[in-house]
């Protein structure tokens, strides 16, 4: 049956993709990615042959109407991330909205994410949680952080190297420095790391050891006195 296919693909480790998400990728007729090259070398590891287009968050707008004639003339395509689950802090949302617009019908396969065994790794309480992904980079950061100062429920967020000690700061600012934080790196990968200290204690090993790696923080949530 023709439809769109969300397919998580592995953040690190090859070895977490799933014997269904190798069978999809088989199986559909196109399959989209945000960077033909690296998914490429997915591909090529488990011997899928499935022709490879490119679908990212600079040509998703333009590209949307023809992935929806493709399906609606009966052919099944994937829709693939660099790493984790598409939508998720990645290009994803507007191919499903678009898609169930259209009355085309959407499957999304579970799979690797980064979000969840940090969370659930963090020795933070995790039973409810909210996801904020990357925060605004400018407009509207202040006001977002002034809004999560008093968030009851763990928080998670993702963070780039370069950006990590700035973002740590305005945590420690914002929510106060003695606030329990999680931070892991390079998940599933050969160095694999998480820590856990407050922010104060954050900033400062950040401060003298430059950070490597993509990051996921885990910041417990305000406790009222």
């Amino acid at each position: 049956m023709a439809k769109l296919y969300i397919v998580p693909t592995p953040i690190g480790n090859l070895e977490d993709f799933t014997f269904r998400a190798i069978n999809v990728l088989k199986d559909v007729d196109l399959i989209l990615c945000e960077d033909t090259r690296r998914s490429k070398k997915l591909l090529i590891h488990y011997d899928i042959e499935t022709p490879l287009r490119s679908h990212h968050k600079f040509n998703e707008h333009k590209e949307i109407g023809k992935v929806v004639n493709k399906i609606l003339s009966g052919e099944k395509i994937a829709l693939i991330s660099d790493a984790g689950t598409p939508g998720i802090s990645d290009p994803g949302f507007l191919a499903v909205r678009t898609c169930l617009e259209n009355n085309i019908e959407v499957e999304c396969l579970p799979g690797a994410t980064a979000l969840i065994p940090a969370l659930v790794n963090s020795g933070i309480p995790f039973d409810k949680f909210v996801f904020e992904g990357f925060l605004p980079v400018k407009k509207g950061r202040k006001t977002k952080l002034e809004k999560l100062s008093e968030e009851e429920r763990t928080m998670v967020f993702y963070e780039s190297p370069h950006k990590l000690l700035k973002t740590l700061k305005d945590f420690s600012n914002s929510f106060g420095p003695e606030r329990k934080v999680s931070i892991s790196r390079e998940l599933t990968k050969i160095y694999e790391e998480t820590i856990r200290l407050s922010l104060e204690d954050a900033v400062k090993l950040f401060t003298e050891k430059p950070p490597k790696g993509e990051f996921v923080i885990i910041i417990e949530g305000y406790k009222k006195q």
